[in-house]
Protein backbone atom coordinates (compact mmCIF):
# COMPACT_ATOMS: atom_id res chain seq x y z
CA UNK A 1 0.00 0.00 0.00
CA UNK A 2 1.37 3.38 -0.60
CA UNK A 3 0.49 6.97 1.67
CA UNK A 4 2.10 10.31 0.13
CA UNK A 5 3.26 10.88 4.13
CA UNK A 6 4.05 7.65 5.15
CA UNK A 7 5.49 5.93 1.85
CA UNK A 8 5.29 2.50 0.57
CA UNK A 9 3.54 0.44 3.23
CA UNK A 10 5.18 -2.79 3.44
CA UNK A 11 5.33 -4.76 6.86
CA UNK A 12 3.72 -4.66 10.09
CA UNK A 13 6.06 -4.76 13.58
CA UNK A 14 6.18 -4.05 16.80
CA UNK A 15 5.84 -0.31 16.45
CA UNK A 16 3.29 -0.72 13.79
CA UNK A 17 3.74 -0.32 9.70
CA UNK A 18 7.26 -0.16 8.47
CA UNK A 19 7.45 1.65 5.24
CA UNK A 20 9.96 2.82 2.55
CA UNK A 21 10.56 6.34 2.40
CA UNK A 22 9.93 7.45 -1.61
CA UNK A 23 12.96 9.22 -2.08
CA UNK A 24 15.05 6.80 -0.84
CA UNK A 25 13.41 3.69 -3.16
CA UNK A 26 16.16 4.00 -5.68
CA UNK A 27 18.61 3.55 -3.30
CA UNK A 28 17.75 -0.37 -4.21
CA UNK A 29 17.38 -2.74 -2.28
CA UNK A 30 17.27 -7.14 -1.13
CA UNK A 31 14.85 -9.54 -0.49
CA UNK A 32 16.79 -12.71 0.78
CA UNK A 33 16.04 -16.08 2.03
CA UNK A 34 15.75 -19.80 1.70
CA UNK A 35 13.08 -21.39 -0.57
CA UNK A 36 9.08 -21.49 0.08
CA UNK A 37 10.11 -18.67 3.12
CA UNK A 38 7.85 -16.04 1.02
CA UNK A 39 10.22 -14.09 -1.11
CA UNK A 40 7.75 -14.08 -3.95
CA UNK A 41 4.39 -12.19 -2.13
CA UNK A 42 6.82 -9.93 -0.76
CA UNK A 43 8.20 -8.77 -4.01
CA UNK A 44 4.30 -8.86 -4.96
CA UNK A 45 3.61 -6.76 -2.23
CA UNK A 46 6.81 -4.07 -2.30
CA UNK A 47 5.57 -4.04 -6.16
CA UNK A 48 1.75 -3.09 -6.00
CA UNK A 49 2.96 -0.49 -3.42
CA UNK A 50 5.06 1.47 -6.46
CA UNK A 51 2.41 0.89 -8.45
CA UNK A 52 -0.15 2.73 -6.49
CA UNK A 53 2.12 5.29 -6.54
CA UNK A 54 2.66 5.47 -9.95
CA UNK A 55 6.22 4.25 -10.12
CA UNK A 56 6.21 1.21 -12.76
CA UNK A 57 8.29 -1.97 -12.12
CA UNK A 58 9.70 -4.87 -14.19
CA UNK A 59 9.75 -8.44 -12.92
CA UNK A 60 10.65 -11.91 -14.06
CA UNK A 61 7.77 -14.52 -13.26
CA UNK A 62 10.26 -17.87 -13.24
CA UNK A 63 7.16 -19.99 -12.41
CA UNK A 64 4.00 -18.12 -13.46
CA UNK A 65 2.64 -16.77 -9.85
CA UNK A 66 2.88 -13.50 -10.43
CA UNK A 67 0.98 -12.95 -13.20
CA UNK A 68 -1.60 -13.21 -10.49
CA UNK A 69 -0.74 -9.51 -10.01
CA UNK A 70 -3.36 -8.79 -12.97
CA UNK A 71 -5.87 -9.79 -11.08
CA UNK A 72 -8.12 -8.96 -7.93
CA UNK A 73 -7.37 -9.85 -5.48
CA UNK A 74 -9.87 -11.71 -2.47
CA UNK A 75 -10.96 -12.29 0.89
CA UNK A 76 -9.06 -15.19 2.50
CA UNK A 77 -8.82 -17.04 6.42
CA UNK A 78 -5.01 -15.75 5.68
CA UNK A 79 -5.74 -12.62 4.86
CA UNK A 80 -8.77 -12.37 7.45
CA UNK A 81 -5.96 -12.87 10.28
CA UNK A 82 -3.64 -10.52 9.02
CA UNK A 83 -6.22 -7.62 8.45
CA UNK A 84 -6.92 -8.40 12.45
CA UNK A 85 -3.34 -8.18 13.29
CA UNK A 86 -2.67 -4.86 11.57
CA UNK A 87 -5.98 -3.58 12.02
CA UNK A 88 -6.80 -3.04 8.74
CA UNK A 89 -10.87 -2.91 7.96
CA UNK A 90 -12.29 -3.37 4.22
CA UNK A 91 -8.38 -3.81 2.39
CA UNK A 92 -9.11 -2.48 -0.86
CA UNK A 93 -8.10 -5.71 -3.75
CA UNK A 94 -7.13 -4.21 -6.72
CA UNK A 95 -5.61 -5.75 -9.83
CA UNK A 96 -2.35 -3.64 -11.21
CA UNK A 97 -2.17 -2.99 -14.75
CA UNK A 98 0.59 -5.21 -16.29
CA UNK A 99 2.40 -5.98 -19.87
CA UNK A 100 3.29 -9.74 -20.70
CA UNK A 101 6.69 -10.20 -22.29
CA UNK A 102 8.85 -13.13 -23.14
CA UNK A 103 11.86 -13.56 -25.03
CA UNK A 104 10.59 -16.34 -26.74
CA UNK A 105 7.64 -14.39 -27.86
CA UNK A 106 4.99 -17.54 -26.60
CA UNK A 107 3.56 -16.04 -23.03
CA UNK A 108 3.95 -12.43 -24.27
CA UNK A 109 5.20 -9.30 -26.00
CA UNK A 110 9.25 -10.18 -27.80
CA UNK A 111 11.73 -8.77 -26.60
CA UNK A 112 14.59 -8.59 -28.49
CA UNK A 113 17.92 -6.71 -29.04
CA UNK A 114 20.56 -7.04 -31.64
CA UNK A 115 24.39 -8.42 -31.72
CA UNK A 116 25.83 -5.06 -31.69
CA UNK A 117 23.73 -3.59 -28.93
CA UNK A 118 24.34 -6.54 -26.69
CA UNK A 119 28.18 -6.04 -27.30
CA UNK A 120 31.40 -8.26 -26.70
CA UNK A 121 31.42 -8.04 -23.47
CA UNK A 122 27.82 -9.91 -22.55
CA UNK A 123 27.86 -12.12 -25.58
CA UNK A 124 31.60 -13.62 -24.87
CA UNK A 125 29.87 -14.37 -21.10
CA UNK A 126 26.53 -15.66 -22.75
CA UNK A 127 28.87 -18.13 -24.88
CA UNK A 128 30.87 -19.14 -22.57
CA UNK A 129 34.34 -17.51 -24.52
CA UNK A 130 37.64 -17.57 -22.51
CA UNK A 131 39.99 -14.70 -22.39
CA UNK A 132 41.45 -14.86 -26.17
CA UNK A 133 38.00 -15.92 -27.57
CA UNK A 134 36.70 -12.42 -26.05
CA UNK A 135 39.65 -11.04 -27.63
CA UNK A 136 38.88 -12.35 -31.01
CA UNK A 137 35.38 -11.89 -30.94
CA UNK A 138 35.84 -8.07 -29.90
CA UNK A 139 38.15 -7.80 -33.13
CA UNK A 140 35.36 -8.95 -35.04
CA UNK A 141 33.34 -6.37 -33.64
CA UNK A 142 35.36 -3.82 -34.27
CA UNK A 143 36.57 -4.77 -38.33
CA UNK A 144 32.37 -4.67 -38.26
CA UNK A 145 32.30 -0.99 -36.66
CA UNK A 146 34.96 0.35 -39.12
CA UNK A 147 33.03 -1.20 -42.02
CA UNK A 148 30.24 0.11 -41.06
CA UNK A 149 28.22 -2.98 -40.59
CA UNK A 150 25.21 -4.00 -39.01
CA UNK A 151 25.47 -7.03 -36.73
CA UNK A 152 21.90 -7.58 -35.82
CA UNK A 153 21.50 -11.81 -35.88
CA UNK A 154 23.21 -14.80 -35.36
CA UNK A 155 23.94 -15.16 -39.02
CA UNK A 156 25.72 -11.68 -39.21
CA UNK A 157 27.92 -12.60 -36.37
CA UNK A 158 28.75 -15.75 -38.14
CA UNK A 159 29.33 -13.91 -41.61
CA UNK A 160 31.65 -11.47 -40.46
CA UNK A 161 33.67 -13.95 -37.92
CA UNK A 162 34.32 -16.06 -41.68
CA UNK A 163 34.98 -12.86 -43.07
CA UNK A 164 37.75 -11.89 -40.49
CA UNK A 165 39.41 -15.34 -40.79
CA UNK A 166 39.95 -14.86 -44.42
CA UNK A 167 41.62 -11.12 -43.69
CA UNK A 168 43.10 -12.61 -40.92
CA UNK A 169 46.69 -11.41 -42.63
CA UNK A 170 45.65 -8.10 -43.72
CA UNK A 171 44.05 -7.07 -40.17
CA UNK A 172 46.78 -9.00 -37.81
CA UNK A 173 49.07 -5.88 -37.91
CA UNK A 174 45.91 -3.29 -36.37
CA UNK A 175 44.30 -5.44 -34.72
CA UNK A 176 45.97 -8.02 -33.40
CA UNK A 177 46.28 -12.33 -34.25
CA UNK A 178 43.40 -14.26 -34.89
CA UNK A 179 43.56 -17.82 -34.85
CA UNK A 180 41.31 -20.28 -36.33
CA UNK A 181 41.15 -22.50 -33.10
CA UNK A 182 39.43 -18.92 -31.37
CA UNK A 183 37.23 -18.92 -34.54
CA UNK A 184 36.13 -22.23 -34.32
CA UNK A 185 35.12 -21.95 -30.58
CA UNK A 186 33.25 -19.08 -31.46
CA UNK A 187 31.28 -20.77 -34.20
CA UNK A 188 30.37 -23.53 -32.19
CA UNK A 189 29.40 -21.43 -29.15
CA UNK A 190 26.67 -19.83 -31.90
CA UNK A 191 25.70 -23.13 -32.82
CA UNK A 192 24.62 -24.21 -29.42
CA UNK A 193 23.14 -20.47 -28.91
CA UNK A 194 20.85 -21.55 -32.01
CA UNK A 195 19.90 -24.62 -30.39
CA UNK A 196 18.58 -22.67 -26.96
CA UNK A 197 16.27 -20.92 -29.29
CA UNK A 198 18.73 -17.39 -28.87
CA UNK A 199 17.78 -16.46 -32.52
CA UNK A 200 14.11 -15.49 -31.55
CA UNK A 201 16.10 -12.88 -29.34
CA UNK A 202 18.23 -11.39 -31.46
CA UNK A 203 16.54 -9.65 -34.55
CA UNK A 204 14.65 -6.58 -34.96
CA UNK A 205 12.83 -4.76 -33.64
CA UNK A 206 14.88 -4.22 -30.74
CA UNK A 207 13.18 -3.37 -27.56
CA UNK A 208 12.37 -0.04 -26.29
CA UNK A 209 12.60 0.69 -22.80
CA UNK A 210 11.17 3.46 -22.84
CA UNK A 211 7.53 0.94 -22.86
CA UNK A 212 8.79 -0.39 -19.31
CA UNK A 213 8.62 3.48 -17.94
CA UNK A 214 4.96 4.16 -18.26
CA UNK A 215 1.64 4.27 -16.16
CA UNK A 216 -2.10 3.45 -16.91
CA UNK A 217 -4.94 5.63 -15.00
CA UNK A 218 -2.44 6.64 -12.55
CA UNK A 219 -0.49 3.68 -11.62
CA UNK A 220 2.68 2.36 -13.02
CA UNK A 221 2.47 -0.58 -15.22
CA UNK A 222 3.82 -3.76 -13.85
CA UNK A 223 6.02 -5.46 -16.75
CA UNK A 224 6.38 -9.32 -16.32
CA UNK A 225 8.52 -10.90 -18.23
CA UNK A 226 7.43 -15.28 -18.53
CA UNK A 227 11.40 -16.73 -16.96
CA UNK A 228 9.89 -20.30 -16.85
CA UNK A 229 11.52 -21.20 -20.18
CA UNK A 230 14.21 -18.76 -20.04
CA UNK A 231 15.97 -20.17 -16.88
CA UNK A 232 16.04 -23.31 -18.37
CA UNK A 233 19.26 -21.33 -19.41
CA UNK A 234 20.55 -19.37 -16.34
CA UNK A 235 23.25 -17.70 -18.23
CA UNK A 236 21.13 -16.57 -20.74
CA UNK A 237 18.45 -15.62 -18.46
CA UNK A 238 20.58 -13.13 -16.52
CA UNK A 239 22.76 -12.18 -19.20
CA UNK A 240 19.44 -10.92 -21.09
CA UNK A 241 18.68 -9.14 -17.73
CA UNK A 242 22.15 -7.51 -17.01
CA UNK A 243 21.51 -6.05 -20.70
CA UNK A 244 18.37 -5.16 -20.13
CA UNK A 245 19.85 -3.18 -16.76
CA UNK A 246 22.37 -1.87 -19.03
CA UNK A 247 20.41 -0.30 -21.42
CA UNK A 248 18.44 1.41 -19.42
CA UNK A 249 20.94 2.83 -17.50
CA UNK A 250 22.46 3.83 -20.68
CA UNK A 251 19.74 5.95 -22.31
CA UNK A 252 18.54 7.22 -19.32
CA UNK A 253 19.58 10.80 -18.30
CA UNK A 254 20.71 12.20 -15.24
CA UNK A 255 17.84 13.05 -12.92
CA UNK A 256 19.90 12.79 -9.31
CA UNK A 257 17.34 12.51 -6.66
CA UNK A 258 13.37 12.45 -6.82
CA UNK A 259 10.50 11.94 -4.77
CA UNK A 260 9.95 9.16 -6.26
CA UNK A 261 11.79 6.33 -8.70
CA UNK A 262 10.77 6.48 -12.42
CA UNK A 263 11.46 2.49 -12.50
CA UNK A 264 11.67 -0.16 -9.80
CA UNK A 265 14.00 -3.64 -11.75
CA UNK A 266 13.58 -6.47 -9.40
CA UNK A 267 16.22 -9.25 -10.62
CA UNK A 268 14.85 -12.89 -9.21
CA UNK A 269 17.46 -15.19 -8.81
CA UNK A 270 19.96 -13.15 -8.40
CA UNK A 271 22.92 -15.17 -7.89
CA UNK A 272 23.10 -16.76 -11.41
CA UNK A 273 24.17 -12.83 -12.16
CA UNK A 274 27.58 -13.87 -10.55
CA UNK A 275 28.04 -17.31 -11.41
CA UNK A 276 31.14 -17.41 -13.41
CA UNK A 277 31.34 -14.07 -14.24
CA UNK A 278 34.80 -12.30 -15.21
CA UNK A 279 35.81 -9.82 -12.64
CA UNK A 280 35.74 -7.63 -15.12
CA UNK A 281 32.16 -7.96 -16.01
CA UNK A 282 31.06 -8.06 -12.28
CA UNK A 283 33.21 -4.64 -12.24
CA UNK A 284 30.99 -3.49 -14.58
CA UNK A 285 28.09 -4.64 -13.04
CA UNK A 286 28.84 -2.64 -9.37
CA UNK A 287 29.28 0.53 -11.46
CA UNK A 288 25.78 0.28 -12.90
CA UNK A 289 24.47 -0.87 -9.91
CA UNK A 290 26.08 2.47 -8.27
CA UNK A 291 25.45 5.08 -10.73
CA UNK A 292 22.12 4.22 -12.14
CA UNK A 293 20.33 5.21 -9.18
CA UNK A 294 21.20 8.74 -10.31
CA UNK A 295 19.10 8.50 -13.12
CA UNK A 296 15.95 7.40 -11.02
CA UNK A 297 15.98 3.32 -11.17
CA UNK A 298 16.30 1.15 -8.10
CA UNK A 299 16.99 -2.35 -8.20
CA UNK A 300 16.15 -4.43 -5.97
CA UNK A 301 17.92 -8.15 -6.25
CA UNK A 302 15.60 -11.43 -5.31
CA UNK A 303 18.18 -13.97 -4.02
CA UNK A 304 18.28 -17.31 -1.37
CA UNK A 305 21.33 -15.90 1.13
CA UNK A 306 22.99 -12.74 0.95
CA UNK A 307 26.26 -14.21 0.00
CA UNK A 308 25.27 -14.64 -3.69
CA UNK A 309 25.94 -10.98 -4.12
CA UNK A 310 29.55 -9.77 -3.93
CA UNK A 311 30.27 -7.68 -1.43
CA UNK A 312 30.91 -4.49 -3.47
CA UNK A 313 27.51 -4.95 -4.75
CA UNK A 314 25.58 -5.69 -1.43
CA UNK A 315 27.03 -2.14 0.19
CA UNK A 316 24.90 -0.23 -1.95
CA UNK A 317 21.55 -2.19 -1.20
CA UNK A 318 19.88 -0.12 1.52
CA UNK A 319 16.63 -1.26 1.74
CA UNK A 320 16.79 -4.72 3.18
CA UNK A 321 14.41 -7.76 4.10
CA UNK A 322 15.62 -10.89 5.24
CA UNK A 323 13.82 -14.23 5.29
CA UNK A 324 14.33 -17.42 7.03
CA UNK A 325 17.86 -19.23 6.21
CA UNK A 326 19.06 -22.71 7.15
CA UNK A 327 21.93 -22.99 9.08
CA UNK A 328 22.43 -26.78 9.19
CA UNK A 329 25.91 -27.24 8.29
CA UNK A 330 29.07 -24.67 8.95
CA UNK A 331 28.93 -22.69 5.75
CA UNK A 332 25.76 -22.23 6.20
CA UNK A 333 26.03 -21.13 9.65
CA UNK A 334 28.67 -19.05 8.42
CA UNK A 335 26.24 -17.28 6.00
CA UNK A 336 23.59 -16.39 8.75
CA UNK A 337 26.56 -14.84 10.70
CA UNK A 338 27.32 -12.49 7.61
CA UNK A 339 23.64 -11.75 6.92
CA UNK A 340 23.32 -10.94 10.43
CA UNK A 341 26.14 -8.65 10.44
CA UNK A 342 24.90 -6.70 7.51
CA UNK A 343 21.73 -5.24 9.63
CA UNK A 344 22.04 -2.04 12.13
CA UNK A 345 22.11 -3.95 15.39
CA UNK A 346 18.31 -4.14 17.43
CA UNK A 347 18.99 -4.69 21.15
CA UNK A 348 15.48 -6.50 21.50
CA UNK A 349 17.19 -9.47 20.17
CA UNK A 350 20.00 -11.48 18.88
CA UNK A 351 20.03 -11.40 14.81
CA UNK A 352 21.71 -14.40 14.28
CA UNK A 353 19.13 -16.29 16.02
CA UNK A 354 15.96 -14.88 14.47
CA UNK A 355 17.00 -15.40 11.21
CA UNK A 356 16.98 -18.54 11.76
CA UNK A 357 13.32 -18.67 13.63
CA UNK A 358 11.23 -16.47 11.16
CA UNK A 359 8.01 -18.24 10.06
CA UNK A 360 6.90 -18.10 6.75
CA UNK A 361 5.74 -14.21 6.04
CA UNK A 362 8.22 -12.93 8.37
CA UNK A 363 11.24 -11.03 7.80
CA UNK A 364 13.93 -9.52 9.10
CA UNK A 365 13.53 -5.64 7.81
CA UNK A 366 15.59 -2.51 7.27
CA UNK A 367 14.78 0.68 5.29
CA UNK A 368 16.95 3.59 4.90
CA UNK A 369 15.91 6.44 7.03
CA UNK A 370 15.63 10.18 5.75
CA UNK A 371 18.82 10.78 6.29
CA UNK A 372 19.89 8.10 4.41
CA UNK A 373 21.41 5.53 7.57
CA UNK A 374 19.79 2.10 7.84
CA UNK A 375 17.10 2.33 10.42
CA UNK A 376 17.58 -0.41 13.42
CA UNK A 377 16.60 -3.60 12.07
CA UNK A 378 12.89 -5.31 13.13
CA UNK A 379 11.35 -7.98 13.10
CA UNK A 380 8.00 -7.64 10.82
CA UNK A 381 5.32 -9.12 9.12
CA UNK A 382 5.09 -8.87 5.53
CA UNK A 383 2.04 -7.27 4.15
CA UNK A 384 -0.66 -9.39 2.22
CA UNK A 385 -1.22 -8.50 -2.07
CA UNK A 386 -4.28 -6.73 -2.76
CA UNK A 387 -3.60 -8.63 -6.04
CA UNK A 388 -4.57 -12.61 -6.80
CA UNK A 389 -1.85 -14.68 -5.34
CA UNK A 390 -0.65 -17.56 -7.99
CA UNK A 391 -0.93 -17.65 -11.57
CA UNK A 392 -3.77 -16.99 -13.73
CA UNK A 393 -5.19 -18.98 -16.68
CA UNK A 394 -4.17 -18.52 -20.19
CA UNK A 395 -7.31 -16.98 -21.29
CA UNK A 396 -6.80 -14.48 -18.77
CA UNK A 397 -2.90 -13.95 -20.44
CA UNK A 398 -4.62 -13.64 -23.77
CA UNK A 399 -6.51 -11.26 -23.05
CA UNK A 400 -4.02 -8.81 -21.48
CA UNK A 401 -1.50 -9.24 -23.72
CA UNK A 402 -4.40 -8.50 -26.88
CA UNK A 403 -6.21 -5.40 -25.05
CA UNK A 404 -1.93 -3.81 -24.36
CA UNK A 405 -1.37 -0.53 -25.78
CA UNK A 406 2.04 -2.32 -27.42
CA UNK A 407 0.01 -5.21 -29.40
CA UNK A 408 1.23 -6.01 -32.40
CA UNK A 409 4.75 -3.94 -32.01
CA UNK A 410 7.08 -6.06 -31.35
CA UNK A 411 5.11 -9.43 -33.38
CA UNK A 412 6.32 -9.24 -36.92
CA UNK A 413 10.56 -9.81 -37.32
CA UNK A 414 12.15 -7.38 -40.00
CA UNK A 415 14.83 -8.66 -41.12
CA UNK A 416 17.14 -5.41 -43.15
CA UNK A 417 19.89 -5.16 -45.01
CA UNK A 418 23.39 -5.89 -42.16
CA UNK A 419 26.69 -8.01 -42.19
CA UNK A 420 25.14 -10.97 -43.54
CA UNK A 421 23.64 -9.54 -46.76
CA UNK A 422 26.14 -6.70 -47.11
CA UNK A 423 29.18 -9.38 -47.68
CA UNK A 424 27.32 -11.92 -48.84
CA UNK A 425 26.82 -9.44 -51.95
CA UNK A 426 30.47 -8.43 -52.05
CA UNK A 427 31.38 -12.07 -52.64
CA UNK A 428 28.42 -12.37 -55.29
CA UNK A 429 30.09 -9.39 -57.34
CA UNK A 430 33.83 -10.31 -56.89
CA UNK A 431 32.82 -14.02 -57.94
CA UNK A 432 31.06 -12.11 -60.88
CA UNK A 433 34.22 -9.72 -61.33
CA UNK A 434 36.71 -12.93 -61.98
CA UNK A 435 34.05 -14.82 -63.78
CA UNK A 436 34.03 -11.41 -66.33
CA UNK A 437 37.66 -11.41 -66.33
CA UNK A 438 38.09 -15.47 -67.71
CA UNK A 439 35.29 -14.34 -70.24
CA UNK A 440 37.01 -11.74 -71.62
CA UNK A 441 40.56 -13.21 -71.86
CA UNK A 442 38.71 -16.35 -73.73
CA UNK A 443 37.39 -13.85 -75.84
CA UNK A 444 40.33 -12.03 -76.52
CA UNK A 445 42.34 -15.47 -77.52
CA UNK A 446 39.82 -16.59 -79.71
CA UNK A 447 39.81 -13.03 -81.73
CA UNK A 448 43.26 -13.15 -81.87
CA UNK A 449 43.29 -16.92 -83.03
CA UNK A 450 40.67 -16.03 -85.54
CA UNK A 451 42.38 -12.77 -87.35
CA UNK A 452 45.87 -14.91 -87.78
CA UNK A 453 43.57 -17.22 -89.46
CA UNK A 454 42.50 -14.95 -91.94
CA UNK A 455 45.81 -13.03 -92.12
CA UNK A 456 47.70 -16.02 -93.21
CA UNK A 457 49.85 -16.87 -90.30
CA UNK A 458 50.51 -19.96 -88.92
CA UNK A 459 48.96 -19.83 -85.54
CA UNK A 460 51.12 -20.41 -82.59
CA UNK A 461 51.90 -23.55 -81.91
CA UNK A 462 50.70 -24.70 -79.13
CA UNK A 463 52.81 -25.97 -76.09
CA UNK A 464 52.49 -29.65 -76.46
CA UNK A 465 53.79 -29.06 -80.51
CA UNK A 466 56.90 -27.19 -79.42
CA UNK A 467 58.84 -31.07 -78.79
CA UNK A 468 57.84 -31.67 -82.01
CA UNK A 469 58.68 -28.17 -83.54
CA UNK A 470 62.09 -28.22 -82.12
CA UNK A 471 62.92 -31.70 -82.90
CA UNK A 472 62.41 -30.32 -86.58
CA UNK A 473 64.84 -27.90 -86.37
CA UNK A 474 67.70 -30.39 -84.79
CA UNK A 475 66.81 -32.68 -87.69
CA UNK A 476 67.45 -29.78 -90.42
CA UNK A 477 70.36 -28.66 -88.96
CA UNK A 478 71.99 -32.34 -88.66
CA UNK A 479 71.33 -32.57 -92.19
CA UNK A 480 72.49 -28.82 -93.21
CA UNK A 481 75.23 -30.10 -91.02
CA UNK A 482 75.88 -33.37 -92.62
CA UNK A 483 75.87 -31.46 -96.36
CA UNK A 484 78.77 -28.98 -95.63
CA UNK A 485 80.66 -32.22 -93.68
CA UNK A 486 79.78 -34.57 -97.27
CA UNK A 487 80.44 -31.38 -99.39
CA UNK A 488 84.16 -30.48 -97.90
CA UNK A 489 84.96 -34.06 -97.32
CA UNK A 490 84.54 -34.67 -101.47
CA UNK A 491 86.35 -31.54 -102.12
CA UNK A 492 88.99 -32.58 -100.17
CA UNK A 493 89.24 -36.03 -102.02
CA UNK A 494 89.26 -34.39 -105.31
CA UNK A 495 91.90 -32.22 -104.61
CA UNK A 496 93.96 -34.76 -103.14
CA UNK A 497 93.25 -36.70 -106.53
CA UNK A 498 94.66 -34.14 -108.70
CA UNK A 499 97.83 -33.17 -106.61
CA UNK A 500 98.63 -36.57 -106.77
CA UNK A 501 98.56 -36.70 -110.31
CA UNK A 502 95.78 -40.01 -110.11
CA UNK A 503 93.03 -37.65 -111.71
CA UNK A 504 94.26 -34.87 -113.76
CA UNK A 505 90.38 -32.21 -113.92
CA UNK A 506 90.05 -27.89 -113.83
CA UNK A 507 88.88 -26.90 -110.12
CA UNK A 508 85.61 -26.03 -111.84
CA UNK A 509 85.20 -29.88 -112.16
CA UNK A 510 86.97 -31.00 -109.13
CA UNK A 511 83.92 -28.22 -107.32
CA UNK A 512 81.04 -29.80 -109.45
CA UNK A 513 82.13 -33.17 -109.22
CA UNK A 514 82.57 -32.43 -105.16
CA UNK A 515 79.33 -30.72 -104.69
CA UNK A 516 77.66 -33.42 -106.24
CA UNK A 517 79.41 -36.60 -104.44
CA UNK A 518 78.78 -34.41 -101.52
CA UNK A 519 75.35 -33.76 -102.25
CA UNK A 520 74.27 -37.32 -102.60
CA UNK A 521 75.83 -38.44 -99.35
CA UNK A 522 74.13 -35.72 -97.64
CA UNK A 523 70.66 -36.67 -98.73
CA UNK A 524 71.36 -40.26 -97.78
CA UNK A 525 71.74 -39.37 -94.22
CA UNK A 526 68.95 -36.58 -94.09
CA UNK A 527 66.69 -39.08 -95.22
CA UNK A 528 68.30 -41.86 -92.32
CA UNK A 529 67.95 -39.16 -89.99
CA UNK A 530 64.29 -38.51 -90.85
CA UNK A 531 63.11 -42.07 -90.81
CA UNK A 532 64.89 -42.98 -87.13
CA UNK A 533 63.10 -39.55 -85.78
CA UNK A 534 59.68 -40.68 -87.16
CA UNK A 535 60.11 -44.24 -85.90
CA UNK A 536 60.98 -42.69 -82.12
Amino acid sequence: MFDKEKGLYVAHGPQGPISIIGKMANRHGLIAGATGTGKTVTLQVLAESFCQAGVPCFMADMKGDLSGISQTGAMSSFIEKRCAEFGIENPDFQPCPVRFYDVFGEQGHPMRTTISNMGPQLLARLMGLNEVQTGVLEIVFKVADDKGLLIIDLKDLRSMVVYVLEHAAEYQATYGNVTAGSVGAIQRALLQLEAQGAETFFAEPSFDIFDLMQTEGGKGIMSVLAADKLMQNPKLYSTFLLWLLSDIYSQLPEVGDMDLPKLVFFFDEAHTLFDDTPKALVDKIEQVVRLIRSKGVGVYFVTQNPADIPDSVLAQLGNKVQHALRAYTPKEQKAVRAAAESFRVNPDFKTEDVITELKTGEALVSFLQEDGSPSIVQRARILFPLSQIGAITEGQRDTIIKRSRIYGKYDKVIDRESAFEVLLADKQKAQEEQQKQAEAVEKAAKKASKKAAEDGEAPAPAKKKSTSSKAKKTIIGAAAGAVVTSVTRSIGNEISKSITGKKKSSTKDIAGKAISAGATTALRQITRSILGNLIK
